[in-house]
């Protein structure tokens, strides 16, 4: 599998949101061809068994407190494999461009001269959200929708995508009008102070919200609740990570279709 020294070509790919069906037919070829791959914590396991039985596996995983790899580590390990004349995966959850810092790996290649490709995956916003059959958007309800992370609220943890206290702090006075759907990454642990922004801004205590764990996989809980209250249900369903807040009138059709299957399941039976 190994290349001549100066061929190496690196592939930063999005293994999706969670259920490995979710792969792309391209980041599959990528993985099957790879030589190392460097894989992080929400990566679904199954795909790594795609990998050719000799290829280099090697996880670099970022829970809160507990990173096995510095983003630094990580860089050069892709950098230096690369020069090896190896083909690199560097295999992250979701999107890499979504909260992945794949732009700053995709920077650090650019920067030495390394060849590399960036293969796109299913953002958890949008699979979590479909899985759980809440529509970002929706006729008549929402026309837009916004992604953040509730990394960047006062006193949070870093998580899976490593944000720095350098990064800008979450504009909660603009998204509590600005957008019909708003997606909080990584924000359970600060879900009371989420909360407390967005009422602080204007935002109806009636809005609804969907909290989503673990979403697409065999996991997944969904439970639904409004501003005023879901950090009461969090508490009592004990909500872990990896999950996603979902905020807007969208969250309605979940109950919209609910609703209806059970309409078509009575009238069958």
């Amino acid at each position: 599998m190994r290349h001549g020294l100066g061929e190496g070509f690196v592939s930063i790919v999005g293994a999706g949101p969670g259920d490995p069906e979710l792969i792309t037919v391209k980041a599959l070829k990528a993985i099957r061809a790879a030589d190392v791959i460097l894989y992080d914590r929400l990566v679904n396991v199954e795909l790594l068994t795609y990998g050719d039985s000799l290829a280099e596996r090697i996880y670099c995983g970022k829970a809160p407190g507990r990173h096995a790899m510095t983003q630094d580590m990580i860089q050069r390990r892709m950098i230096d494999s690369a020069l090896e004349g190896k083909r690199v995966v560097r295999l992250k959850g979701g999107d890499p461009f979504v909260f992945g810092r794949g732009g700053e790996e995709a920077l650090a290649l650019a920067a030495r001269g390394i060849p590399y490709e960036v293969i796109p995956g299913i953002t958890s916003a949008i699979g979590a959200a479909a899985a759980s059959g809440i529509p970002l958007t929706h006729r008549g309800v929402a026309a837009s929708f916004a992604c953040v992370t509730g990394s960047r609220c006062p006193g949070a943890e870093t998580g899976e995508d490593g944000e720095d206290s350098g990064s800008p702090a979450v504009q909660w006075e603009l998204l509590a009008h600005a957008v019909d759907t708003l997606v909080i990454y990584m924000g359970v642990s600060q879900l009371k102070e989420i909360r407390s922004e967005l009422l602080r801004h204007g935002k109806a205590a009636s809005t609804p919200v969907a909290l989503i764990e673990s979403g697409t996989t065999r996991r997944q809980r969904t439970f639904t609740s409004t501003l005023g209250e879901v950090h009461k249900l969090a508490a009592a369903v004990q909500i872990s990570n990896p999950a996603l807040i979902v905020i807007g009138a969208a969250v309605l059709v979940r109950d919209q279709l609910a609703q209806l299957e059970r309409q078509a399941a009575s009238m069958i039976g």
